[in-house]
């Protein structure tokens, strides 16, 4: 099994999106361990998003993802980071495919709807900014036998 973080950025929560994205990761047999809505700080944003900083859009990220409240998980399956990556779809949501959340829902490369980790190594560091261990519950999901 692997984990990785995903959270619904505020145009979603805004649109009324979150349960139509969290439906399609569990049609997967995608299980959430941990699930919070929370409005991010702007040091969670900074620190989330360090690696973009000084570039044109960095200011204008920060404004967004902080500007209404967010949905922020932890999910569970095999080969999960790429599972999620391809339920997403691409960043422009011009170039996502179809039936992907960003292909169906997005509309621009900046507010696209979503973020997920890349890498076990973004994993590693990204839950941490919002998550404590002790958030994280390990239970059995029927599912599970079928994957």
């Amino acid at each position: 099994m692997e984990r990785t973080f995903v959270y619904l950025k505020p145009n979603a929560v805004r649109r009324g999106l979150v349960g139509e994205i969290i439906k399609r990761f569990e049609q997967r047999g995608i299980k959430i361990v941990a699930l919070k809505l929370i409005w991010m700080s702007k040091q969670q944003a900074e620190k989330l998003y360090e690696m973009h900083k000084g570039k044109s859009f960095y200011n204008d990220l920060i404004d967004f993802v902080t500007g209404g409240p967010i949905v922020a998980m932890i999910v569970e399956a095999p080969r999960v980071i790429e599972m999620v990556r391809h339920i997403i779809g691409d960043t422009d949501p011009l170039k996502a495919g179809t039936g992907t959340i960003r292909g169906e829902f997005a509309l621009t490369i900046t507010k696209n709807l979503i973020h997920a980790s890349d890498s076990k190594e973004n994993f590693e560091r990204e839950y941490k900014i919002f998550f404590s261990d002790d958030e994280i519950i390990d239970y059995y999901l029927d599912v599970q036998d079928d994957i």
